[in-house]
Formats: structure tokens, sequence, C-alpha cells
């Protein structure tokens, strides 16, 4: 009996290190950091005054409001490409062609973030092949320039995350009883009533698993808003980047990631609420 209490200690050590030092100290160290205000003349005080700074100066707080709305926008458009592809792998496809859709799915993750951005890049740019073959297919006359905007930047965020979002569908609608469908038709439901009814209740606690990990890449993104998004698309995390890379403001940068950090908990826990789902529900999917 000790022998196994022993060994499941020695199992959890590992993840107990790994949460420890490279989770919980950083961000207490960051809170820490965020609190205190350098003054070389009179000497190092405690405060909120980064956090003062951040509601002082509206392009902070706006940034951080347009990061949240958009990268909510950018997980319900996740979630409507997603869901028919996660409802065609687990419930239409047989054998290897679900493996193969799976591995589809898979296959843009084997390169890196930067690589997949610049792939779009290529397709989105004046002289890129969509401008091209519009060009070629008579309906523009000149180049049109497809980057820098924030439809560009939103497809690129969906392009990136939208294999965290099929997976929890896929594994939770492979449970679904067809013959429940077959009852939904046989009662008279049409197609969306079928869906509405049936379908999306029991893809729910997936629906809500995919869209936290979906949301929390989106708002915690640096590339793919830097890249496509352009100078005028603002991002939170590239205010984070500043503070810390560009001024050396690191107390300033670690105020704005515990803000960041608070405000997409805060959001999770209000979906959680609203969508009646449990936290240790969703990630058990």
């Amino acid at each position: 009996m000790k022998a196994k209490g022993l060994g499941f200690y020695l199992l959890l050590l590992p993840f107990l290190l790994w949460f420890v030092l490279l989770i919980v100290l950083p961000h207490m160290q960051m809170l820490e950091l965020s609190l205190i205000k350098r003054d070389y003349a009179a000497g190092d005080s405690v405060g909120g005054y980064q956090y003062q700074q951040f509601f002082g100066e509206p392009l902070y707080w706006r940034t951080l409001m347009r990061t949240v709305w958009m990268s909510l926008l950018a997980t319900f458009i996740t979630l409507l490409v997603s869901f028919p592809v996660a409802f065609f792998i687990a419930k239409v496809a047989k054998g290897k062609s679900k493996r193969l859709l799976l591995l589809t799915c898979l296959l843009p993750f084997w390169v890196s973030e930067l690589v997949r951005t610049y792939g779009w890049m290529i397709l989105l740019r004046e002289s890129g092949v969509i401008s091209k073959g519009l060009m070629a297919l008579g309906l523009t006359e000149q180049p049109i320039e497809f980057l820098y905007n924030d439809v560009s930047m939103l497809i690129g965020l969906v392009y990136t995350s939208m294999l965290f979002m099929v997976v929890p569908l896929v594994s939770t609608l492979e449970g679904l009883d067809k013959s429940l469908i077959e009852a939904g038709y046989d009662l008279g439901g049409n197609g969306w009533d079928v869906t509405r009814s049936i379908i999306v209740p029991y893809a729910m606690p997936g629906i809500v698993s995919g869209c936290i990990m979906v949301f929390m890449l989106c708002l915690g993104n640096y590339l793919t808003p830097r890249l496509l998004g352009g100078k005028d698309s603002l991002w939170f995390t590239e205010q984070i980047f500043t503070q810390f890379i560009t001024r050396f403001n690191w107390e300033l940068g670690a105020a704005f990631g515990v803000i960041l950090l608070l405000v997409s908990s805060f959001v999770v826990a209000l979906g959680l609420k609203l969508s009646g789902q449990s936290f240790s529900r969703t990630l058990g999917r």
C-alpha cells in the first residue's frame, strides 16, 4: 500500500514541479512586478501605479476591448466552420476516410505558425494567387491587396486555431447515438430541428471546450495579428511586447499581462455560466 502511494507521488512530482516552477511562480513574480513603482530618487514603492496608467490611457484599454471582441468573433467563426467538419468526421466518415480527414486537419500543424501565416500572406498579397486569379478571370483589372485588415487577420486566426475546435467536437460527437437523430426525424423534425434540439445540446461540452481553447489562443496570439493585420490592427499582446522589449518598462508590461489574464479568466467563466457547463466537464473532453 505504501509502495503504491509512493509511486503515485513520484508520478505526480513532474507535474507539480512543472505547475509550480513554470506557472505559479512566474505569475506571482509578474503580479509582484506589476505593483512596483520605480523611483530612483525616492526609492521603489508598492501600489497600483501601472494599473492607473492602463485605465488613464484610452489606447490601452480600447486595444484590450478590441482584442477581446475580435477573439470572440474569431472563436464564433471557427465554431461555425468546424462544426460541420467535425460532424462529418465523427458520424459520416468511416474507416480510412475518417483517419485521412483527421490527418488532413492535423497536417498544417506540422509546420510552425510563422510558416502557416506566411502561406496566407502569399495567397492574400497584392501579387498573390487570389489577386492574380481574379485578374485572370476578368473580375478585376487592377491587383487587389487583401492583406493588412481585420478580415485577413480573422482568416488567419480561424485557420491557425481550427484544429483545437475540431478535436473536442469530434471527441464529443462520436458518443452521439445515431438512433437519437433518426428518432428526431421520425417525430417530424427537419434538419434544423434535429440540429438545434439533439445534436447541439449533446455536443455542448465539446463546443464549450473548443471555444475556450480557441478564444485563449486568439487572445494570446501575437504573430497572426502582427503579420496579417498590419500596423492598424492593434492587438493587446503587441502592447505587452512593446512594454517589455521596446520600452523596457517591465512593470507596465507585467500589469498588462495580469490584466489580460484576469479578463480572459472572466470571459471563460462567463461563457461557462451562460452555457450551463462546468470547467471540469469541458476539460474532460
